[in-house]
């Protein structure tokens, strides 16, 4: 049941929950589970903490104590009588009956006390049963309101004839579940009220300035960065909205764009074409600046959206690119080393890519037709089937046929080989780091390949087309569509062949699954920051991803600035 509620607090498609459970099965645990904003039964303890503080605008009270005090009126001076009222329902009703002026007193049903005080009092509200020995029908003066609360009132099952010697539990019924249906209405006006465009509260980090300014990454580990999961959700990001790596990284998902899609974007600010000062002062610094300055210091909603880093300049004569002095993202050393492996993802998606290309080769130079044809269609489980991406390659050949026994011996020589020209392969391998001698290499050179040597070369990982694509990509599904039509070589016809027709789409994709999430970082001064892509990086003109900016830009409002 635990697992659920918690489930279920996270889902920002539903805004409230009530819990229909037997009385055995609602302990603390199982109460306080629930979001106290989701809360509408208001039993958890934080609601009615809200509730005995005097919050009454932050609190959801619970629906049957709403239908107690609905049905009375003019309570000053009264005297009331709780009867077995307990745990959440009964603090509630006590607070808010002496806050009315009325005079409460509770005792449960088996006191000593209880005939005497039935006989003094002018309301009497039950909580629970009454017990079969407890002969109150005698000890109740005439002209007493009586009404009964007890926790089943809720509930369907409810039989109300079993108690009839309480006068307004019909009542109190009815009542509670409209009162309930009050906190559902309640919740959503609040959630909606959450939607529209605010500004953030934030809480800024303090910056204490020195003279002189002490080197860049002893002022980034002079700062203590706030939590990210703190900076998430003063930025309105919903726990099921970030994937959280270590302290002070997380990932945005994509199904915040679909969340905030009628909400009007931001302002697009584009810093771009600085060549840094000899202090150092380039696009990286003054974006960092500009956000700190609008956010930190005038209170409206900024974010900055910057490119990824590359080791290879990192470890360079160039070094790293978080900004510098007191316009930093931190911290520097997670910046500019590994981040959430973005750059390892592209890295391993290009030389997947690669290794396909000259197994291919391989393959198509050793074997026969029939023989290649088996190997791509293999039978499993006694049952040969193309798969999607081999369909396709068949109806771009021409081939209108799904069985692939149908095929002719020249359908198939014309499904199984993609005769790639050597000579015209423009897909190399690629390394995050600054390795001269890997810029023009000779592979195949082991015996198993067969004497297939050719001369090939390493380039930097950002600049691989898949890190182009992964800043320019809507959504994983256009993502995938894209790598399926980068063109890696030519046929020996001089027709471009693709990374589709090597059939390792799907592979590429959900090797980049996590890459094209953004990722969440922050600022010497607490604003937010989005590290995502950047086709050659810090290298050269390197530039954040689409995604980041439209993520950004919804978040930030109609009034904010990216």
């Amino acid at each position: 049941i635990v697992n659920e509620i918690l489930r279920i607090n996270e889902d920002p498609n539903v805004q409230g929950l009530a819990l229909d459970l037997p009385e055995s099965l609602c302990s603390s645990k199982v109460l306080n589970a629930v979001k106290p904003e989701k809360d509408v039964d208001g039993l958890s303890d934080i609601n009615l903490g809200r509730l005995v503080r005097g919050d009454a605008c932050d609190c959801l009270v619970p629906p049957t104590v709403c239908a107690v005090m609905e049905l009375l009126e003019d309570l000053g001076g009264k005297r009331v009588l709780l009867v077995g009222a307990g745990g959440a329902v009964g603090a509630a009703l006590q607070c808010l009956l002496q806050r009315e002026g009325a005079v409460t007193v509770s005792c449960q049903w088996g006191a000593p006390q209880l005939q005497t005080e039935l006989h003094r009092v002018d309301v009497v509200v039950v909580g629970s049963t009454k017990p079969d020995d407890v002969p109150v029908n005698g000890w109740i003066k005439p002209g007493t309101t009586v009404i009964s609360c007890s926790r089943d009132l809720l509930s369907e099952k409810h039989n109300y004839s079993q108690q009839n010697h309480h006068a307004a539990e019909n009542t109190v019924g009815s009542l509670a579940i409209a009162m309930r249906m009050q906190n559902m209405v309640k919740n959503t006006e609040r959630w909606i009220q959450s939607q529209q465009h605010r500004k953030w509260g934030l809480r800024c980090l303090k910056l204490q300035p020195l003279s002189p300014v002490p080197s860049d990454i002893e002022i980034s580990r002079a700062q203590r960065p706030k939590a990210v999961d703190v900076l998430a959700k003063e930025i309105g990001l919903l726990t099921d909205e970030i994937e959280i790596y270590g302290q002070t990284k997380a990932k945005v998902r994509l199904s915040l764009l679909e969340r905030l899609k009628d909400q009007p974007d931001g302002k697009y600010v584009l810093v771009a074409g600085i060549t840094p000062t000899p202090l150092g002062e380039g696009k990286s610094t003054v974006t960092i600046g500009l956000v700190q300055a609008l956010t930190a210091h005038l209170n409206i909603n900024s974010f900055a959206c910057l490119r990824q880093p590359s080791q290879g300049p990192t470890f360079g004569v160039k070094g790293g690119a978080a900004g510098g002095g007191y316009a930093q993202v931190i911290p520097m050393e997670e910046f500019n080393l590994h981040l959430t492996g973005d750059i390892h993802a592209i890295t391993a998606a290009n030389n997947l890519l690669a290794a396909a290309i000259d197994a291919r080769i391989l393959h198509e130079n050793t074997q026969s037709d029939k023989a290649l044809y088996n190997r791509l269609v293999p039978v499993v489980n006694g049952v040969r089937g193309f798969s999607a991406i081999q369909l396709a390659r068949l109806r771009r050949l021409g081939i209108n046929k799904t069985d692939p026994g149908t095929l002719t011996e020249e359908e198939i020589s014309k499904f199984a080989r993609l005769d790639i020209d050597p000579s015209t392969i423009t897909w190399q391998r690629v390394v995050d780091t600054n390795d001269r001698f890997l810029r023009k290499i000779t592979i195949g050179q082991a015996n198993t390949e067969k004497g297939f040597v050719r001369q090939a070369q390493f380039d930097i990982a950002v600049a691989s087309e898949i890190m182009a694509i992964l800043a320019l990509t809507t959504s994983l599904q256009d993502m995938k569509e894209r790598l399926g039509k980068m063109v890696v070589a030519n046929d020996k016809k001089g027709e471009p062949v693709t990374a589709e027709n090597l059939g390792v789409t799907g592979a590429l994709a959900v090797l980049m699954k996590d890459a094209v999430k953004p990722t969440l970082m922050q600022t010497l001064e607490g604003t937010p920051v989005f590290v995502h892509a950047g086709p050659f990086a810090n290298i050269a003109h390197g530039n954040s991803s689409v995604l980041a900016d439209k993520i950004a830009l919804k978040l930030v409002g109609e009034k904010g600035f990216v």
